[in-house]
């Protein structure tokens, strides 16, 4: 259906239900059972980096996704997990951010989106009639035309063919409920204590934040100028429902490559975990993280992922796939790496899987069929190396890569 809108203009859909097509879409967002809970709390950080970004871009609409995506995962659908008493208590802080400074700050977007909406629906609504006024017109002119003796005496109102109705840029409707999470019953009783460890700070930007004036979330109205194209297109927009550019440095490969070196010569895997930064609706691969490690000839297991952790939460990264060696084999995904790339692509649609295979000078660029491969692996149960079907395709090469040759990429070896 996001296509299908996009394709005819979001412009002709009347401003409310545009923003319940927002609401609805930030509410897509499903837990599953056998992902271990606390995948689903460090996606819920890295949404809110995400959505800041956006938000400081004035990719309003994205923002305003991720931030329904972040309050439908904590206040609804995260309790339904089995491991659910594990975070409860985090969960319960998280709760205390959402209804102090998501909330606010989302509803804010919500009134500054519907004002733009009701904007462009009047500007479609203006042109509809301009273009049948001159339509009338036309079919005047032409009985005038075919009149015996007659002649076009100009009485009628010609309406030029360049029409622009002009729109008053200080119409700001007033901001309707917001919806499902005025439902919301928040838990009066949040722990005090203050031994426990704060949660990451998301660097949200606080409603006040928007109405600063030169701040980058907002500016002052300009005149409605139909020869400029609005700052993102609709295919920036996440309704679009095509992966974002992940961009690579192009010698990722090769300093992983040396990094992992000692490994190959001993015929054992190495892994690494990539991570980035969001800017303009693109995904850059800034860095490889090099966990601790248990590996063998054909498989590699990282250790203390909380370090992991403390690495981009320091640095403000987010998780974009994974990397690893094939010490003597082709670069493809086996089916142990089918189920761990299953993880990331999860948490991150444009996740990808990178394979270096240095005995046959290949590497492989991965991602899970989105169509078919996902949601094949997330229910397949088996563990360890199992025959998966050859047809349809569980895993194809990436599509939305690009390398970067002026990019350099960055390693923090936590190995050492």
């Amino acid at each position: 259906m996001a296509k299908a809108l996009n394709n005819m203009g979001m412009s002709i859909v009347e401003p409310h239900e545009r923003i319940r097509f927002l609401s609805n879409h930030g509410n897509m967002i499903e837990v599953d059972a056998n992902m271990p809970v606390t995948r689903y709390y460090r996606s819920g950080t890295e949404m809110l980096r995400m959505a800041n970004v956006y938000l400081t871009e004035g990719n309003h609409e994205n923002a305003f996704i991720l931030y329904m995506k972040y309050m439908t995962l904590f206040i609804e659908k995260i309790r339904s997990h089995p491991e659910y008493p594990k975070i409860k208590s985090e969960v319960k802080l998280i709760n205390k951010r959402i209804k102090e400074e998501i909330m606010p700050t989302t509803e804010k977007l919500r009134a500054k989106l519907l004002d733009r909406y009701q904007k462009e629906y009047e500007q479609f609504l203006a042109n509809k009639e301009a273009e049948k006024a001159r339509e009338l017109e036309r079919e005047r002119q032409k009985r005038a035309a075919g009149s015996a003796g007659g002649s076009s005496s100009g009485s009628g109102a010609y309406i030029p063919t360049n029409l622009h109705v002009q729109i008053d840029p200080g119409m700001h409707p007033s901001a309707p409920d917001l919806g499902l999470l005025d439902k919301v019953v928040y838990p009066n009783d949040f722990p005090a204590n203050t031994n426990r460890t704060s949660l990451p700070n998301s660097g949200l930007l606080m409603p006040g934040d928007l109405d600063k004036e030169g701040g980058k979330s907002i500016s002052k109205p300009p005149s409605f100028d139909r020869s400029q194209k609005p700052q993102y297109e609709r295919s920036d927009s996440l309704l679009a429902g095509s992966l974002r550019t992940v961009v690579i440095p192009d010698n990722t490969m090769e300093v992983f490559l040396q990094l992992a070196q000692g490994n190959t010569s001993k015929n054992i895997e190495t892994c690494g975990i990539l991570a980035g930064h969001l800017a303009q609706n693109r995904l850059f691969i800034t860095h490889v993280i090099i966990p601790k490690q248990q590996g063998t000839p054909d498989s590699c297991n990282t250790m203390n992922e909380e370090e992991i952790f403390d690495v981009q939460d320091q640095q403000n990264l987010i998780t974009l796939g994974w990397i690893h060696t094939h010490p003597t084999q082709t670069a493809f995904l086996s089916s142990v790496d089918l189920h761990t790339h299953c993880s990331y692509q999860m948490m991150m649609p444009e996740a990808i899987a990178i394979v270096c295979a240095p005995k046959y000078q290949t590497t492989g660029f991965f991602i899970l069929t989105p169509d078919y491969g996902l949601d094949y692996i997330a229910q397949c149960r088996q563990t360890g190396f199992h025959p998966h079907p050859n047809e349809p395709r569980l895993y194809m090469e990436s599509q939305h890569i690009q390398l970067d040759s002026q990019k350099k990429i960055q390693v923090v070896d936590l190995r050492r």
